[in-house]
């Protein structure tokens, strides 16, 4: 099994920012997708649509301020049964994220694509948490030809 890792910082954003831009549908809406809907409970499962298809995440685990875990249970056969962390902690003026998405069977192509895609879009996080304003679909950088 392989896994997709990033670490991205916000500088001047406490953790429990963070953690509610990607808590809240609102939050998940101003940094990857405009189309995202469901329950961000634990428990829940929550949609992300995007133009070529969509995702469904199931929360399984919330720590407020320092973790959120999502499993994948619905899109890409790829990324079914996939788990995606996010951990998040202070350092200085810092809010510091590791990212990882994680149980990927074999580095396809497609996990080259989508570990781009995933540093565009926690830079749109970081963008959002930062100045107000990030950059979901569709107004996200198309960096291939996959849209």
């Amino acid at each position: 099994m392989v896994d997709i890792l990033h670490r991205v910082a916000f500088e001047g954003v406490a953790p429990e920012q963070a953690y509610d831009a990607l808590t809240t549908l609102d939050g998940l809406a101003g940094w990857w997708t405009e189309n995202t809907t469901g329950s961000t409970d634990v428990g829940g499962v929550i949609s992300f649509k995007f133009e070529r298809g969509e995702f469904d995440m199931k929360v399984v685990e919330l720590e407020p301020g320092e973790r959120v875990l999502w499993e994948v249970v619905g899109g890409e056969k790829e990324w079914i049964g996939t788990k995606v962390h996010w951990d998040l902690r202070r350092e200085d003026d810092f809010t510091v994220l590791l990212f990882k998405h994680e149980g990927w069977r074999e580095p396809i192509e497609f996990m080259h694509h989508c570990s781009t895609k995933w540093a565009s879009f926690l830079l749109s996080l970081k963008q959002l948490l930062e100045t107000g304003k990030g950059a979901p679909w569709p107004h996200d950088p198309h960096v291939d030809n996959w849209g």
